[in-house]
């Protein structure tokens, strides 16, 4: 023990060499090369930066200072008079406004039946369907048409008294059919038939690309346990594609508050507004009555609408999408 402890005593820990300093002449030029990728990053990313900030940052900010005035904007900007928020209690009380927001609801309420028959439709195509690449173009090419093309053919199939549908409809026994679009009742049914015929394509696209990343193992071991068709469907299927879901579920609401170019070509928000939107109605609001400050008020909510919507489904996907 005691030649232990002299051992110990008489041990010098090696004293440790510091490490070599970098040379002044490398300091500078690593961090010549620093500042060089640097600025060459910024210039990269420059264009989105320029282009985000003019085109949406500037005009929301602008719309929002515009909101709070009666400014009507072939006046000049010497006539803008500031009001506060008498423009959003106005919205509060526009019978048109409210029911484009309800028409809106409406629209939305059809994206969950679209992903639906989209789902059906590919996992038919993807299993029990030769010839899938004609399908795929045949569902696909609605979707890609001109809206206006679109909007001028459902024109003539829902004519109340010579469309094709109601000749058909006629014929089968149904003696007064539908008026489809001339009718406030059906019109924005009508409208929503043709939204979800045009987005069928997209989500059936998306659909096929997800179904055909599932391992046919987990259909193989389904089957071995006894699963039925139903049983896959949900346990299977249904959480395997919840990351597609939630990326055509966010797609599909602001398409829908998109919904314009349909509306304005087919039945300009008639008749009596029945399928009026919040876009159309902001565009009428800017563009035909040019009222310029209530119409950013209009844009303004929309935009609140949206990120609230869209904050919504982004807290709600932790709890059903699995990754």
């Amino acid at each position: 023990m005691e030649l232990r402890k002299e051992n110990n005593e008489n041990y010098v820990q090696p004293s440790q060499s510091p490490e070599p300093e970098e040379p002044p002449k490398k300091k500078k030029r690593s961090m010549k090369m620093q500042t060089k990728e640097t600025w060459a990053g910024y210039l990269f990313i420059s264009p989105m930066v320029i282009g985000t900030t003019v085109l949406v940052i500037i005009p929301i900010l602008m719309a929002i200072i515009v909101s709070f005035t009666d400014w009507v904007f072939i006046q000049g900007i010497g006539e803008m008079s500031f009001v506060g928020l008498d423009n959003y209690q106005r919205l509060l009380s526009d019978d048109i406004f409210l029911r484009s927001v309800r028409n809106n609801a409406w629209l939305i309420a059809a994206v969950p039946v679209t992903m639906f028959f989209s789902l059906i439709l590919a996992i038919i195509i993807n299993k029990h369907v030769y010839m899938k690449s004609f399908f795929k173009i045949v569902y696909f090419l609605p979707y890609i048409s001109s809206i206006v093309a679109i909007a001028i053919v459902f024109q003539l199939l829902f004519h109340p008294s010579y469309g094709p549908i109601n000749e058909v409809l006629m014929t089968i026994g149904i003696e007064n059919p539908p008026r489809w679009l001339a009718d406030s009742s059906w019109a924005l049914v009508s409208v929503i038939i043709i939204t979800i015929w045009t987005s069928i394509g997209f989500n059936l696209i998306i659909y096929l690309a997800a179904l055909q990343n599932i391992s046919l193992e987990l259909y193989e071991a389904a089957d071995m346990d006894g699963a039925n068709i139903f049983k896959k469907f949900r346990h299977i299927t249904v959480p395997l594609v919840s990351p597609t879901t939630f990326f055509l579920l966010i797609t599909g609401i602001v398409y829908s508050f998109k919904s314009f170019e349909l509306i304005v070509v087919l039945t300009s928000g008639g008749p009596g507004y029945s399928t009026s939107v919040i876009v159309y109605y902001l565009y009428e609001q800017a563009f035909e009555y040019l009222r310029s400050g209530y119409s950013s008020a209009i844009s303004i909510v929309l935009l609140l609408m949206l990120f609230i919507i869209t904050a919504i489904q982004w807290y709600g996907q932790k709890k059903w999408v699995n990754y």
